[in-house]
């Protein structure tokens, strides 16, 4: 379901926003700029634990890391 809202906007912000996404785009450009500040904190965490619980990705980013920790003492020398 959407809503609708009125906001003001500067005068040069809005004629920006009009030129780069469009008069007609503009609610779904502001939209998609917001959701991931607004709603879903709670889907974040889920995806975070989602991959934590995912064992053949975590013992991937866990050699990847440990391949990147010898690459520093390379560096060092």
């Amino acid at each position: 379901m959407h809503r609708k809202m009125t906001i003001t906007l500067d005068e040069a912000v809005y004629e920006g926003l009009r030129q780069t996404v469009g008069q007609g785009k503009m609610s779904q450009f502001i939209g998609d700029l917001l959701r991931p500040h607004v709603v879903g904190a709670a889907t974040l965490d889920d995806g975070y634990r989602a991959m934590a619980a995912d064992k053949a990705r975590e013992a991937e980013a866990r050699e990847w890391c440990n391949a990147l920790i010898g690459d520093v003492a390379d560096a060092a020398r």
